[in-house]
């Protein structure tokens, strides 16, 4: 009966191969931010066009509704010019009854109140009148932004429906892999290497030394820090940019040669002739 092999996990790998899972993983990672790349900014610029878009609508729903407070508020003066003319025609008509002078004052006084109050309520109508135009003209203007900026997002939509239809099948088959890689690398040191990847711009935790530089920073690292990468021992990170340093060997990279500095050429002094 054959034996079965026993599964080394995680924790027990070597570092060398440690740094081959987290290098393979690093790879298949760039190829998805490539993809990413490829699409640019057009994921960004969807979501603000559909957030502003939002904001518009919301904006212009505000607007609908103090037009409608508006002229909620215009029936109200209406119905109280209607009642103020009631009381004027109620005060003229008791005119021809009055027996004295002071209470033919007291109607004339009410009634001229009554007009006052007439000409007030007409002139409150009159300037939330002017308050619906402009709310009107701010509602026309916010549907034709709308109309404009859907316009815009369904050109911005179909562009990266497009790029995502043609690069789908592959990012997820990169996606799949790079969790096949993620499963072979122990918890802890997987965590730091996704910090390191987070807070940098290229996304690059990993990489090769290169002509006896950091390959992210291009520092130069110290002689006894290169030796430490070659020897596969324990994982090195670079003492300026905190990315994990690999032997590029190790990587599968063909390290290139150090140029070494020119020597300078001794101009021999010509003795004087005496």
């Amino acid at each position: 009966m054959a034996s079965r092999t026993k599964e080394v996990l995680p924790a027990e790998m070597s570092v060398e191969q440690k740094l081959k899972n987290l290098y393979q993983l690093q790879t298949k990672l760039s190829e998805i931010d490539k993809i990413r790349t490829l699409r640019g900014e057009l994921p960004a610029e969807v979501q603000d066009l559909e957030d502003e878009i939002e904001g518009l609508h919301h904006r212009l729903s505000k607007f609908e509704q103090e037009i409608t407070d508006f002229e909620a508020v215009i029936v109200e003066k209406q119905n109280s010019i209607r009642e103020a003319r009631a009381l004027m025609e109620e005060y003229r008509q008791q005119l021809d009854q009055v027996s004295n002078n002071r209470e033919y004052d007291t109607l004339q006084k009410e009634i001229e109140y009554q007009s006052l109050e007439i000409e007030l309520l007409n002139k409150q109508i009159r300037d939330i009148d002017r308050q619906i135009e402009t709310r009107q003209s701010d509602l026309a203007k916010g549907r034709s932004v709308i109309k404009k900026r859907t316009d815009d997002l369904e050109v911005k939509k179909a562009e990266l429906d497009e790029i995502v239809t043609e690069t789908r099948a592959e990012e997820e088959r990169l996606r799949e892999k790079a969790r096949s890689i993620e499963v072979s690398i122990e918890p802890r040191l997987l965590a730091a290497f996704k910090r390191i990847r987070k807070r940098l711009r290229n996304g690059l935790a990993i990489v090769y030394v290169n002509r006896e530089a950091c390959g992210g920073c291009f520092n130069t690292i110290p002689p006894q820090r290169q030796f430490d990468v070659r020897s596969h021992k324990k994982i090195i990170p670079c003492e300026f940019c905190g990315r994990i340093l690999i032997d590029p060997e190790l990587a599968g990279i063909k390290p290139e040669p150090v140029e070494e500095p020119k020597k300078r050429r001794r101009v021999k002094k010509e003795t004087p002739a005496k």
